[in-house]
């Protein structure tokens, strides 16, 4: 049994405790098996009302997206035959005739937040980590069990339509300022009596959106049911859903489905009663589940991603590991933020510079940030202590001794790293201990030779901001090991980050795709494309800014540096349009992007950001202009090339890695499904063909080779 049924004091009590799932979650099985113990209760008359709870920590935390995921490729007739199946259940129970109240101990989401709002009462556990809420947009689906129908009926279109579309998650205490759940408790005792008490007092409990009929006393869909705050042809409904389509059309691109379909349902639901609105939410939960989008973000940004937390990548035949002391070499702004999210996971840390000052200045960094966490009630006074407690700033080398994991953040000096590699090496655990180095461009294998244990030197590669970004790139050098690999994925695992295991090469795969992406919009620019319109290609194709700003963020003389670097190694030209077109901002024209105030734009103080006026003396713009479609192909196709190229090249691992590393590295279009799933996003014939044009257009840069083309075919 995966649902337990009993009953007290004339109360039905289910109860979910899942034994095939470690969450309590709607699916092939759990369903059945609820509909079935609510089916007993009705016909019971001995039962007067109704609770439903949990016996886990968490009430129900929504629909197996594995079951969605099997439906996407249905027949649509069958999937929407499944979600009118689905939504019998929940309208069958909030008009049995019965009182029902939920129990929420924990957190309900998604379907198990629906069958809250199909019962006549909602009773919350006062737990702050609990979470509330319908987020299924961000899986590219939207409610499907009645949520867009019951919720803004509930607590207004408005807020509504604002959780809804946000996905949002909120708290207990904040559901109950939204009237999301009617009750709280401080504990599982209180939260049961409340119940019992409230089912016994409120025998004849009816939904708002329903009534009674006056002839058969039984429960029907109430006409005409008036919307808390308005509804959809008051003021408040026309200035909602005009301003709703444009904000969400303005933010979305038109690349996700699902904001619009929400916006839709409500829209059209609200002007019917529940019972004529249920259908129309399943026509568009059908048109959406179906989606490709949705089967993108579904397979890769939930299931795929919870693979790679759990470390998919990180060799199997190693015993697990634990980085207790970690020591990070370089105390500015990347180290510093290493430094705070591995104490976040209670990690000692010895924070080295070459000056105490420096160090400290580093731990600064924490320091605020901690204050910001108590100022915004994120955390308290102590655990912010005890944190700090764990970053120990040095100059010292000797301070390292112990460390099971070094880490080097220092400049993309060969030199320099070589120096404090050799340096601090000797301190690590002996045997054991792993050197990482946090380089974004050079070869690791190259590195590893200032070190005495090539075996255990590994390239761990963080984005900037190190707090905020998820991903953290590990790059495997000829002779890293196996053990070295485990090490490193356990400790990212540990700091609560994503890992994914790439094999060495210049640039490695995240800075090596996500550079075409920017040199793409410089060769557009040079093209004599309007950076107006590249910027805007950019964002309208997912991209999360264009490509110029991003450059501009990077900084143009870092990738001038690179490109000379790379110059000097024999792997670039000095005909390169990137060198060519940074070398003119950076050394003659002193543009160095935003770090100066002056690069592609100009970032007056007090005011936005805009293009420079002065680029079209540099670089002319054409008098006829590329369709938008084209400028979106060539920034889109110039990345998923290059990461064809890895794969075959043998950089990447896996497919996986690199999906998850395209979106979370550099932002690459989640409703892709990420670099190697965008081919079969837009057709792989469909693809092919569009490479050699681009190539046969562009340069070989597109240009696939016959093996790759292999290689598309069979992903």
């Amino acid at each position: 049994m995966e649902i337990n049924y009993k009953v007290e004091n004339s109360v039905a009590i289910i109860s979910w405790n899942m034994t095939t799932s470690p969450m309590n979650v709607m699916n092939d099985i759990s369903i059945p098996e609820f509909a079935g113990h609510l089916e007993t209760a009705y016909a019971d008359p001995e039962v007067k009302g109704i609770i439903i709870t949990s016996e886990k920590n968490e009430f129900i935390a929504g629909a197996d997206v594995k079951m969605i995921l099997r439906n996407n490729d249905k027949d649509r007739s069958e999937m929407h035959k499944f979600s009118l199946d689905f939504n019998h259940i929940f309208r069958r129970l909030e008009t049995c005739g019965k009182p029902v109240v939920a129990a929420m101990n924990g957190t309900a989401l998604g379907g198990g937040y629906e069958v809250c709002l199909s019962c006549h009462y909602r009773i919350a556990l006062d737990n702050p980590k609990a979470q509330i809420g319908l987020p299924e947009v961000q899986l590219g689906l939207l409610p499907g069990g009645g949520g867009t129908q019951r919720l803004p009926r509930l607590i207004g279109m408005e807020a509504a339509l604002m959780l809804m579309i946000e996905g949002k998650r909120i708290t207990p205490k904040e559901a109950l300022g939204y009237g999301m759940v009617n009750d709280m408790a401080a504990s599982r005792e209180e939260m049961m009596e409340k119940a019992m008490k409230w089912v016994l007092a409120n025998p004849r409990a009816i939904q708002p959106w329903d009534e009674f009929d006056k002839k058969t006393g039984a429960i029907k869909a109430r006409e005409n049911y008036k919307v808390p705050g308005g509804n959809v042809q008051s003021p408040t409904g026309m200035r909602t859903f005009a301003g709703g389509t444009a904000m969400i059309m303005d933010k979305t691109k038109g690349n996700y489905p699902a904001p619009i379909a929400i916006l839709s349902c409500v829209y059209e639901g609200l002007q019917v009663n529940i019972d004529r609105a249920i259908p129309i939410e399943a026509r568009y939960f059908v048109k959406v589940a179906t989606s490709k989008e949705a089967k993108n973000l579904i397979s890769v940004m939930f299931l795929g991603k919870n693979d790679a937390d759990k470390g998919a990548s990180r060799p199997k035949n190693i015993p697990a590991t634990d980085v207790k002391k970690l020591g990070i070499l370089g105390a500015g702004f990347m180290g510093a933020g290493i430094a705070y999210v591995s104490a976040m996971a209670g990690i000692e840390v010895v924070l080295k510079d070459v000056t105490l000052d420096a160090a400290e200045k580093g731990k600064d960094y924490s320091r605020s940030l901690v204050q910001k966490g108590i100022e915004r009630n994120k955390t308290t006074t102590e655990k912010g202590e005890k944190l700090l407690s764990l970053i120990h700033p040095t100059a010292d080398v000797a301070d390292l001794k112990g460390c099971d994991l070094i880490i080097e953040a220092v400049f993309e000096n060969r030199e320099l790293k070589a120096n404090v590699t050799k340096e601090s090496e000797p301190m690590l655990v002996e045997n054991l201990g792993v050197f990482g180095s946090n380089t974004s461009t050079l070869p690791i294998t190259g590195l590893a030779k200032a070190s005495s244990k090539p075996e255990n030197f590994i390239g761990i590669h963080f984005f900037s901001p190190v707090d905020k970004m998820m991903l953290v790139e590990l790059i495997r050098g000829k002779e890293t090991s196996d053990y070295a690999v485990a090490v490193a994925v356990d400790y990212v695992k540990k700091i609560r980050k994503t890992p994914i295991v790439v094999n060495d090469s210049r640039g490695f795969y995240t800075s090596r795709c996500f550079g075409t992406y920017t040199t793409e919009g410089i060769a557009l620019l040079k093209d004599g494309v309007n950076p107006i319109l590249i910027e805007n290609a950019g964002k309208n194709a997912g991209m999360p800014v264009g490509a110029l700003a991003v450059s501009d963020e990077v900084a143009l003389d870092l990738a001038l540096k690179i490109s000379k670097q790379a110059i000097a190694d024999g792997a670039l030209t000095e005909d390169d349009t990137t060198y060519q077109a940074t070398k003119l901002m950076v050394e003659d024209l002193g543009r160095l992007g935003k770090k100066n105030k002056k690069g592609f734009y100009e970032y007056p103080d007090g005011a936005k950001k805009h293009l420079w006026e002065g680029l079209s003396q540099y670089f002319p713009v054409s008098e006829v202009q590329p369709e938008v479609e084209e400028v979106k192909k060539r920034l889109l196709y110039r990345q998923v090339v290059e990461t064809i190229r890895c794969m075959d090249e043998g950089v990447l691992i896996s497919k996986l890695d690199a999906n998850i590393g395209s979106i979370l590295a550099w932002g690459f279009p989640p409703y892709a499904g990420g670099t190697l799933n965008f081919p079969e996003f837009v057709g792989k014939e469909t693809f092919l063909k569009e490479v050699d044009r681009l190539a046969d257009t562009y340069g070989e840069r597109f240009r696939l080779t016959d093996k790759q083309k292999e290689l598309v075919k069979s992903l």
